[in-house]
């Protein structure tokens, strides 16, 4: 089965090689309007997934991910839109080089081909990646998590039929249905047929594909996100951005988890924290255990934790370089602020800390592909190759040299 969708999208990547942009856009805004009018058979079928996982007791921020309603809905379709007005990456003379014996060396833009991604449970990505892929003139193979299968299969159907509609290849997209961990591990060996492989997920998700996979990985947040109040901070802006980057959605991978706060400021920051926030858990070092009884004692995990519920971990330094030293050891590489008035520390902070994506007075919560202007985004890269941060369509691409001469011999 798996080489066969192997096959399938080994095809279907080299027929989208000759889409011409104007024809990408129109399947991506014809897709839209597709969901938009699907939305009740979409809703449907996401109602299945959860009531199977509500049986189950699953925690308030995976049912959240796994939840479609009129709205998400909604929002993708115009994720679509955007990313049809997002300029195509593919084709782009990146350089030319002429040498001394006449050939004239082109860098030219290319997809990756074949994209592989392993997902929990939201049925967002779904659309998010299609389209991306689509765009960069990649076929992607997509395998969700157990509790979204449902509504997996319903919007690669939407998908699959309007390709169709437009006579173009329905396996540039395929979901594979079977649900088990062995076709998981076997999807990862599939070096033969996909060229990369991104997961989206847990900790423990992204680690066992890293270690087993066969296939270069492109590793995406867990997200241990950490802010770090200096003394020379606004106190206010500080309660305003924690807030924001602590609550406003606690499912996703650039929601707050940690604290970091000056000593010289803790005493009056504190106390102001907790009562502020009467529903957050709050678990931290001896420190901040004096300052209030309401906070608690934090273990060594509760340091690395990347909690996606009403909780976090607070640890008192006595510096900025202190502060960055506490972060780069605990953090995920993902997204890091600090709240300063004093230039030398913020650039202090940013140069140091080894992180995608690092904040000045600004809540974590922007690390994401559509305010940073990409259209949706296929994930947060954590790491360093292939690309780093908020990955939208131009990170989707890779190069080959096109090399023109007119009889030159070595």
């Amino acid at each position: 089965m798996l080489e066969q969708i192997g096959k399938n999208a080994k095809k279907a990547s080299l027929d989208l090689l000759v889409l011409e942009t104007e024809q990408k856009n129109a399947i991506l805004c014809d897709l839209a309007n597709n969901l938009e009018s699907s939305i009740e058979e979409i809703i449907t079928e996401n109602q299945k997934d959860l009531d199977a996982v509500k049986v189950l007791d699953y925690p308030k921020a995976f049912i959240d991910r796994l939840t479609l309603d009129h709205n998400r809905i909604i929002a993708m379709a115009a994720g679509l839109k955007e990313v049809a007005n997002i300029e195509d990456p593919i084709g782009k003379v990146l350089e030319t080089i002429t040498r001394p014996n006449g050939l004239v060396i082109d860098k030219v833009s290319v997809p990756l081909g074949v994209i592989g991604i392993i997902y929990e449970a939201r049925p967002n990505v779904t659309i998010d990646a299609f389209s991306l892929c689509f765009k960069s003139g990649n076929a992607v193979i997509l395998k969700g998590g157990k509790e979204a299968i449902n509504t997996n299969i319903v919007l690669e159907k939407i998908v699959q039929e309007t390709l169709e509609s437009h006579n173009l290849n329905p396996y540039s997209i395929q979901v594979i249905k079977s649900t088990d961990r062995e076709t998981t591990h076997e999807m990862m060996k599939m070096n033969k047929f996909i060229d990369v492989l991104i997961p989206r997920g847990s900790a423990q998700l992204i680690r066992a594909i890293v270690e087993n996979s066969t296939i270069p990985v492109i590793e995406t947040g867990s997200g241990n996100c950490h802010i770090y109040v200096d003394e020379d901070g606004d106190l206010d802006m500080s309660i305003a951005i924690i807030e924001n980057a602590k609550l406003q959605r606690l499912g996703v991978c650039n929601t707050m988890e940690s604290l970091v706060v000056h000593e010289k400021i803790a005493d009056q920051f504190i106390p102001t924290l907790v009562e502020k926030f009467p529903d957050v858990e709050f678990y931290g070092d001896k420190q901040a255990q004096d300052i209030s009884p309401i906070v608690l004692p934090a273990t060594d995990e509760d340091f690395y934790t990347e909690y996606l519920d009403k909780k976090m971990s607070v640890k008192i330094v006595g510096s900025v370089e202190e502060a960055v030293e506490h972060i780069n050891e605990h953090n995920t590489k993902h997204s890091e602020s600090i709240i300063t008035n004093n230039d030398s520390h913020a650039k202090y902070f940013t140069q140091r800390i080894d992180s995608s994506t690092v904040y000045v007075n600004a809540s974590t919560r922007f690390t994401d592909g559509s305010v940073f202007g990409f259209g949706a985004e296929i994930g947060i890269s954590t790491q360093k190759l292939h690309a780093r941060g908020p990955m939208g369509v131009q990170h989707l691409t890779s190069y080959k040299y096109i090399v023109h001469g007119n009889g030159q011999i070595r």
